[in-house]
């Protein structure tokens, strides 16, 4: 050992007799750190409220009536009447079709049926010359049968010759067989009128319908309404098939939303004493709220016009319309939405913040704070939303402690320092 060990050695053994003496004195240095003191966390208690129950749903605006403007003749497309996405009134000519084509068929008709209209007057012309025939016919008959009848004991006395007698007898046969002729050609010539008479109603018919046909040349708006974008130019050639544009009834307009089958039943038959009256109710009052897509409300309430006769039953859900005023045409056909309605009151719900509750694989839990500060964590069933809180179906108790702020510290089994939370701006609800 040479000198600097040794002076070395004698530093070092009065500094570890004085640590050993401090360690032994004090007894701090051999306990480790001090203990954990438990988290602190915001409760909050479990309220139990009377609450009206608001559903909402996505919807689609539609137009009350959307009009699909055809044309009802085919021909080529000459004029375009309407301003595109302005306000039309019903009756109002939108299109014009080429309507030369169709007045010369008018005027063809006509002359049709004026031609029919003189077969009928010479017709009833050869009537009344039958009918004087027939007058002459049954005179001279009458005048032969007196003559034979006068003649007849005269040849049979031998006061005139047999041969006049016979000669008369021959003018009466004449006589009969002309009055017979003239009845037939009088049968003939007022079946001819009849004929005539049914022309001039085809030929009528024909040319009513040719000026229908000239009428439709212009096409117009079906109903009061939003006209849409022309979907054929000027010049083309359009069929009774062709689409020109559409005309949508938008005040009122219609908004659909579906509803869950469930939910359905519910409204139509599940409602509980106390309940507003059921949304799908024919005298149900305005009540449904539309949020536009800018998360605006719409000013105007609206009402439930119908339900659809069935449920889809690959969604499971059934399609509600509703009507909505919409005054200066703000609100258009393709829109979307979101429609809130009241559909029910909740005696004694239990209610907590949505903050306290938390999804664990597809499952709600919340952290309850027991007696002596103990967390237990637990499964609950979520109910319908009010405002910022949920309503608990089950898993809690009214007055019981929730945690709302600080829950990454509650661990279940854990101990905590409970605290009371401030209430949101504005309250909870």
């Amino acid at each position: 050992m040479n000198r600097s060990t040794l002076r070395l050695a004698a530093v070092a053994l009065p500094l570890l007799s004085s640590a050993i003496l401090l360690t032994g004195c004090g007894g701090q240095a051999s306990g480790g750190p001090p203990p954990m003191q438990p988290p602190a966390v915001d409760v909050t208690p479990v309220v139990a409220e009377d609450v009206q129950v608001n559903s909402e749903w996505v919807a689609t605006i539609d137009g009350s009536v959307n009009a699909i403007i055809q044309p009802q003749v085919t021909g080529y497309l000459v004029r375009q009447l309407y301003q595109e996405g302005s306000f039309v009134r019903k009756g109002q000519v939108l299109f014009e079709i080429d309507p030369r084509p169709f007045q010369a068929v008018v005027d063809q008709a006509a002359a049709q049926f004026a031609q029919a209209e003189s077969q009928v007057v010479q017709a009833q012309s050869q009537v009344e010359q039958m009918q004087s025939q027939i007058a002459q016919a049954a005179a001279q008959l009458r005048k032969a049968e007196i003559d034979v009848q006068r003649d007849t004991p005269l040849a049979q006395a031998r006061a005139i010759a047999q041969s006049q007698l016979d000669t008369e007898i021959q003018a009466r046969a004449a006589a009969d067989a002309a009055l017979q002729a003239s009845k037939a050609n009088l049968a003939t010539s007022q079946a001819a009128v009849k004929t005539a008479q049914a022309a001039v109603k085809a030929a009528k018919a024909a040319q009513s319908q040719a000026e229908l046909n000239l009428g439709f040349t212009q096409v117009h708006s079906l109903i009061d309404g939003i006209a849409g974008v022309a979907q054929t130019q000027i010049g083309n050639l359009v069929k009774t098939d062709t689409t020109l544009t559409t005309v949508s009834q938008v005040d009122p307009i219609r908004v659909y939303f579906p509803i869950s089958e469930q939910e359905y039943l519910n409204l139509a038959v599940g409602r509980k004493p106390g309940d507003p009256a059921s949304l799908l109710s024919p005298n149900q009052v305005p009540a449904l709220e539309l949020v536009l897509s800018n998360g605006t409300t719409y000013a105007q309430k609206g009402k439930v016009t119908f339900t659809d006769r069935q449920v889809d039953s690959q969604t499971g859900t059934i399609r509600v319309a509703a009507s909505f005023p919409n005054p200066g045409n703000v609100l258009r056909p393709g829109q979307f939405g979101r429609i809130h309605a009241l559909t029910g009151t909740r005696k004694n719900a239990l209610l907590v913040p949505q903050r306290a509750v938390t999804e664990m694989q597809g499952k709600h839990q919340v952290a309850v704070v027991l007696a002596g500060n103990k967390v237990q964590i637990r499964q609950v069933t979520l109910g319908p939303t009010v405002g910022s809180r949920y309503v608990i179906e089950s898993g809690l108790r009214a007055g019981e402690s929730v945690v709302v702020e600080g829950l990454a510290k509650a661990m279940d089994g854990g101990t905590v320092v409970p605290q009371p939370a401030a209430s949101p701006a504005g309250g909870s609800h």
